[in-house]
């Protein structure tokens, strides 16, 4: 039986466990290292982007600083985490020519997550493979998993969550709530739990190392012996600490170019959410630079990077986008689980279509704070109504969970249902989730022609296919202040029991208004 190298690499910071997996990855990559078993762990905590994600856009950076929690980014793709001291990673890290190992990255993810089911079988805890790379036990996730490819080795890694501290995550994280709808869940404790919460205590390192060590002895059919890191790798190392050290690599790689026109959109794709920061030229007409990011994995890394290249200095009309991103899947032929070139035809498309705005005489700081459903803004003409969110009712106000308003001048809400009335629009108090697809739909089969609304752009991201289902067009304006997505209270909110008050934007909504009104 083959024998593979077993690592256990101890308590390091963040951008040593990053270089380390660097390293080790070059070095087998180069046939300077065996096949390798990887045990890791972090000190202090550690708040990972996964590789095409941003910092500002998934790390409360502040919180980290004062709670003394290393920022950083990941070589691998995937989302945002929180790793903290009591979680345990694993990782193998070994060539992709072998028997055993499968092509398809989607089988791979599986086979790895045996290694964790193992585990927790070991444990008398019963878990189950979640696509595309969760491992779950009665629906919630204990572990993850993810990876890259350099030449012809890969690595994949998973994390096992033995203790798990939600607020602290919450805090941290800026939780990319559009993401759960597949999940139909809206608490951070309704989708995670871990060892402690399972077993009712906290198992020592040396068993769970004991448990991990089975679980992968018995999934990849061999024998490991314990060793040590080559001169090869630690040459590869001494170089890598520097990079993953560096502000370069934690920040530069993914931040916007400045004094650039900024067009924003996502996609919440079947593989994870696609996020698009277009930075373009008005004048030319061009693309300056495209900045995709997500969630998502994509082999091989520099997959996005290269689409990116692609699009800088191109033409903003969408038939030539699409036919640069059709050609480019066709010649790359990425792996991208869960992910098509249409899904990033669709998020350019939603971009470049904000475009018009401008030509209606939008301001640059607008155009990204307005969404459409069912069309674009030129072709969504003659609203009849005006839907308007209960959370940005006063708190203390008796008609909050009503479709009504007195118009008592102390919330937005009330001078909106004025702007709405003056218009000759029929506004309507949204009270729940039930009743907006309720409403939509039953306006649709009334024959009405389009709406107007307002909602936070985490809602429009989680519910555009719902309101793409139901058809009705729609341009909708973004809400200010806090929302139950930033204080994770979706569920509450759904059901309409938000406590919390939003603020409409009534200088941009009656903008919108006005404008409509004249066309």
């Amino acid at each position: 039986m083959e024998s593979w190298r077993f690592l256990d690499t101890g308590v390091k910071k963040a951008h040593e466990n990053i270089a380390l997996d660097d390293s080790l990855l070059k070095a087998r990559s180069e046939s300077e290292a065996k096949d390798t078993f990887r045990l890791l762990r972090y000190s202090p905590a550690a708040a990972l982007v996964g590789f095409h994600q941003s910092i500002e856009l998934e790390i409360r950076e502040s919180f980290c600083r004062e709670n003394n929690i290393d920022i950083n980014r990941r070589i691998t793709g995937g989302g945002a985490i929180l790793f903290d001291e009591s979680q345990i990673g694993w990782e193998v890290i070994a060539s992709r020519n072998l028997e055993f190992i499968p092509k398809k990255v989607d089988a791979l993810y599986e086979m790895i997550s045996k290694v964790g089911i193992i585990t927790l079988k070991n444990f008398g805890i019963k878990a189950c493979f979640r696509p595309r790379n969760d491992i779950e036990v009665n629906g919630r996730k204990i572990s993850g998993t993810g990876g890259t490819l350099e030449g012809d080795a890969f690595l994949f890694q998973g994390t096992l969550l033995v203790d798990f501290d939600a607020e602290t995550m919450l805090k941290a994280l800026r939780i990319p709530t559009e993401k759960l709808k597949d999940k139909e869940i809206d608490s951070i404790k309704d989708r995670v739990t871990c060892l402690r919460w399972e077993l009712g205590y906290t198992p020592e390192y040396n068993e769970i190392k004991e448990a991990l060590l089975d679980g992968f002895k018995k999934v990849f059919k061999v024998q490991v012996e314990e060793g040590e890191i080559t001169e090869r790798e630690k040459k590869l190392y001494r170089k890598a600490v520097r990079k993953f050290s560096s502000e370069e690599w934690i920040y530069t790689t993914r931040r916007n170019p400045e004094n650039r026109f900024n067009i924003s959109s996502a996609k919440k794709a079947k593989g994870g959410l696609i996020r698009l920061n277009l930075i373009v030229d008005i004048k030319s007409m061009k693309i300056h630079f495209a900045i995709i990011s997500g969630d998502f994995f994509a082999f091989p890394k520099r997959t996005i990077f290269d689409l990116e290249a692609r699009l800088k200095d191109h033409t903003l009309e969408i038939k030539q986008i699409e036919k640069t991103i059709n050609k480019f899947f066709d010649e790359y032929n990425p792996d991208i689980p869960g992910i098509e070139a249409k899904d990033f035809v669709d998020v350019f498309s939603k971009a470049t279509e904000k475009l018009s705005l401008l030509e209606n005489g939008f301001t640059l700081e607008d155009v990204n704070k307005i969404y459409t459903v069912a069309g674009s803004y030129d072709k969504i003409n003659n609203a009849e109504v005006l839907l308007l969110p209960y959370c940005s009712k006063a708190k203390e106000c008796d008609l909050r969970y009503k479709n009504d308003c007195r118009k008592c001048g102390k919330c937005s809400v009330g001078k909106a249902y004025e702007m709405a009335e003056k218009l000759n629009l029929e506004p309507i108090t949204i009270v729940n989730y039930e009743h907006l697809e309720e409403t939509l739909s039953s306006l649709k089969k009334k024959g009405y022609n389009a709406f107007y609304g307002s909602c936070c752009e985490s809602f429009y991201i989680k519910h555009y296919n719902d309101f793409e289902r139901i058809g009705l067009k729609g341009i909708l304006v973004d809400i200010e202040n806090t929302t139950c997505y930033d204080l994770d209270r979706v569920k509450e909110a759904h059901k309409g029991k938000f406590k919390e008050q939003t603020e409409l934007n009534l200088k941009l909504l009656g903008k919108l208004l006005s404008k409509k009104s004249t066309e």
